[in-house]
């Protein structure tokens, strides 16, 4: 069975849906379905079993390593690529706030005057941002 395309191999505009069929019971659908949302459908197969191999792993290259016999850099680029097909940024994540010895005292002197609650203080001493 193949899988279902996103755009039209022509246009390269989305695909809409317009017939389901269980083979099961013979029975059809014919109508406008919205596609099902799947991240993981941009993987190529190659990089969706090393996904597969990196959460059977749990994550942990060391185990990645053996199971794949491959380095670690070969598996960190290997991550890369799967996190850019999904869209995000490897290693782009906001460093957290550096607070001074002064913002870390008012941030004290607000809880200890009521003015904010204790989980608001550990999240400004943590450097987060408002959620």
């Amino acid at each position: 069975m193949y899988q279902q395309p996103e755009k039209c191999p022509v246009c390269s505009e989305p695909i809409t849906v317009t017939r389901l069929y269980c083979p099961h019971c013979d029975t059809t659908i014919d109508g406008h379905f919205s596609p099902a949302v799947n991240p993981f459908g941009r993987l190529s197969p190659e990089q969706l079993q090393f996904l597969v191999s990196f959460i059977r792993c749990e994550g942990r290259f060391t185990a990645l390593e053996r199971e794949l016999n491959l380095s670690y850099p070969t598996l960190r680029n290997r991550l890369n690529e799967v996190l850019k097909t999904l869209g995000f940024e490897p290693g782009r994540e906001d460093p957290p706030a550096r607070l001074t010895a002064e913002d870390r005292r008012r941030i004290l002197e607000d809880l200890d005057q009521g003015v904010i609650s204790l989980a608001e203080a550990q999240r400004m001493l943590r450097g987060k941002k408002e959620e």
